[in-house]
C-alpha cells in the first residue's frame, strides 16, 4: 500500500503520545497535558482507520488462504469472506488517503460570513434574508453560535447586506465552499402575471483571524463613532455606540452597530477587519484560489452563479459539481448537509487526483 511508512510513523507517534498522557510529569503540567492530548486527538481518526485497515487486511489474507481448503463448506465461507473484505479494504484505503491529505490550517476556525444582494432589486434583498436564515438554521443544527456584526435592511423587509460571525466546531471546514453567487428563480409576491423572476445574491465566507494571524498597527487605523440606526428604540439613535474602522493602507472599511456598547461594537469590527485582511493575505499567497474566489463572487450578475434555487420546481442545483436535489424546501430550512458532503467529497477527490499527478 502507498504511504505505508507515513501510516506506521503516525501510529508510532500516536502510541508515544498516549504513553505521555499517562506520565505523571505531563499530567501535573496542565499546559503540556493539553498540548499532548490535542496532538493525540488529531491523530486518533487516522490511527483508528489504519488499525481497522490492517485488521481487515489480515482477515482477507487468512480468507484467501482458506480458498485452497479441500472442504467445500470452508471454501464457500472463505469466498463469502473475500467478497466482503475486498471492498471494505478498498474503502478503508480510500479513507486513509483522504486523511493523509495536507489539512487546511483554517478548517478548525470560526468564520465571518457576508451576504449581499446582487441583481434583482427588492427580490434579491428578500432572498438574501432567506439565505441568511438558511445558514442560521444549519448553524442551530450544528450547535454553532451566530452573532450579527452589521446589517442593512431593505424597505421591503429583506437585507441589502448582513455580516455575521459563526463560531463552533470546524465551521470553516463545512462552509468554506459556500462563497460565490447564489441565484434564485421564483415568482415574486408582487408579480401579478405569475412570471418567474431571476435574482442573485453574493456570499463570502472568510476564516476568522485572531491577533496572532494578523497584526494591525494602531497608527494604520482610523476609528469613527456614530449613532446607530434601525431597530432598538430611542437610545439607539441618540447614543454614539456604532463604530466604523478604516484600515488606511488598504482602505478597508468595517462598521458595526449591532451592540448597544461601543466597546463591544469596536471588538466585533476589529474581528471582521482582521478576517478581511487575513483573507487578502491568503489570496496573495494562493493566487489561483484567490482568482477562483474572485471569479465566483464577481459582480453579482445573473450569469455568474455557483448555485441555483428554483422554487417552482423545488430544485436546488450546485453548478460546480453538477448536483441537483429536488428538496429545496428542506434546504431552505437549513438541511444543507447533503450539499456540503457532496462538495467536500468532490474537492477531496480533486486533491487526491492532483496529488496522484504530482507523484
Amino acid at each position: 500500500m502507498q504511504y505505508q511508512d507515513r501510516l506506521e510513523e503516525a501510529e508510532a507517534r500516536y502510541n508515544d503520545l498516549t504513553a505521555k498522557m499517562a506520565d505523571p510529569t505531563v499530567i501535573n503540567d496542565p499546559d503540556q497535558y493539553r498540548k499532548t492530548a490535542k496532538a493525540q486527538s488529531e491523530l486518533a481518526e487516522l490511527v483508528t482507520k489504519y488499525r481497522a485497515y490492517k485488521k481487515a487486511g489480515k482477515e482477507l489474507e487468512d480468507a484467501r488462504a482458506m480458498l485452497n481448503e479441500s472442504d467445500p463448506e470452508l471454501r464457500q465461507m472463505a469466498e463469502i469472506e473475500v467478497m466482503r473484505l475486498e471492498p471494505e479494504l478498498d474503502g478503508l484505503e480510500q479513507e486513509l488517503q483522504l486523511l493523509l491529505l495536507p489539512k487546511d490550517p483554517n478548517d478548525e476556525k470560526n468564520i465571518i460570513i457576508e451576504i449581499r444582494k446582487g441583481a434583482g432589486g427588492d427580490e434579491a434583498s428578500l432572498f438574501a434574508a432567506e439565505v441568511f436564515r438558511m445558514y442560521t438554521r444549519y448553524a442551530e443544527e450544528q450547535r454553532w453560535k451566530v452573532e450579527i456584526t452589521s446589517m442593512s435592511e431593505s424597505s421591503v423587509g429583506g437585507l441589502n447586506e448582513i455580516i455575521a460571525m459563526i463560531s463552533g466546531h470546524k465551521v470553516y471546514s463545512r462552509l468554506k465552499y459556500e462563497s460565490g453567487v447564489h441565484r434564485v428563480q421564483r415568482v415574486p409576491a408582487t408579480e401579478t402575471q405569475g412570471r418567474v423572476h431571476t435574482s442573485t445574491i453574493t456570499v463570502v465566507v472568510m476564516p476568522e483571524a485572531d491577533e496572532v494571524d494578523v497584526q494591525i498597527d494602531p497608527k494604520d487605523i482610523r476609528i469613527d463613532t456614530f449613532c446607530s440606526s434601525g431597530p432598538g428604540g430611542q437610545s439607539v439613535n441618540t447614543t454614539y455606540s456604532a463604530v466604523r474602522i478604516t484600515h488606511l493602507p488598504t482602505n478597508t472599511v468595517v462598521s458595526c452597530q449591532d451592540e448597544k456598547s461601543q466597546i463591544k461594537n469596536r471588538a466585533k469590527a476589529m474581528q471582521v477587519l482582521r478576517s478581511r485582511l487575513y483573507q487578502m493575505e491568503l489570496e496573495k499567497q494562493q493566487a489561483q484560489i484567490g482568482a477562483e474566489r474572485k471569479s465566483m463572487v464577481g459582480t453579482g450578475d445573473r450569469s455568474e452563479k455557483i448555485r441555483t434555487y428554483n422554487f417552482p420546481q423545488n430544485r436546488v442545483t450546485d453548478h460546480r459539481i453538477g448536483l441537483t436535489l429536488h428538496q429545496l424546501d428542506q434546504v431552505m430550512e437549513g438541511r444543507l448537509q447533503p450539499i456540503i458532503d457532496a462538495l467536500t467529497s468532490y474537492y477531496q477527490s480533486e486533491r487526491l487526483r492532483e496529488q496522484g499527478q504530482a507523484a
